[in-house]
């Protein structure tokens, strides 16, 4: 019972973001960047979840493969597509698999997860970029899917680690620091 009050505890509070808080913001502070990365938080928590690692049905992996010198070579505007469309990617299929699974503790992390990639997708959509054209977003790869919970949550990581951070860094010069 004490382990369901904390995970719906743990579930709200990643849901509940700074809502004065702008994707500027976001973009010029590292520690909010990090702090915003659960993916730690319920890794434990899956730890703690007595094996229910595998799902009922496959979860669509996001882009995670990164080539710098073609990475480099993107304007924002598809960077920040190739990251939308893979965390719509995922949290898409996400909801899928959480509508057919059982309550429980697999089933919190799911919805944790999901507030979690929805928390990302509001910043990114909402950040103004000027240079270039609006460009739709776009897979930078076939994906993949796991029916693991564990390479889930590893393969969100690396996305969030890799290229939203490399993406975050190139946008720091529009931050004017005091």
């Amino acid at each position: 019972m004490a382990l369901s009050r904390l995970l719906l505890l743990c579930m709200v509070a990643s849901e509940v973001w700074d809502a004065e808080t702008k994707p500027i913001d976001f973009v010029c502070n590292r520690s909010a960047r990090r702090a915003m990365n659960i993916v730690a938080e319920m890794e434990s928590a899956l730890s703690d979840c007595n094996g229910i690692m595998t799902l009922s049905t496959p979860v669509q992996l996001p882009c995670t493969e990164l080539h710098v010198a073609s990475w480099e070579n993107k304007s924002h505007q598809e960077k920040r597509g190739d990251i939308v469309a893979s965390l719509r990617l995922l949290i898409e299929s996400v909801k899928v698999v959480r509508a057919l699974s059982q309550p429980g503790c697999g089933a919190s992390i799911l919805q944790r997860l999901e507030n979690n990639i929805n928390n990302y997708l509001v910043i990114l959509t909402h950040l103004h970029l000027s240079q270039g054209p609006v460009v739709s977003p776009l897979l930078s790869c076939v994906p993949g899917s796991s029916q693991s919970l564990s390479a889930i949550l590893l393969s969100y990581n690396q996305l969030i680690s890799g290229k939203l951070e490399l993406f975050m860094v190139k946008l720091e010069d529009r931050c004017t620091y005091q």
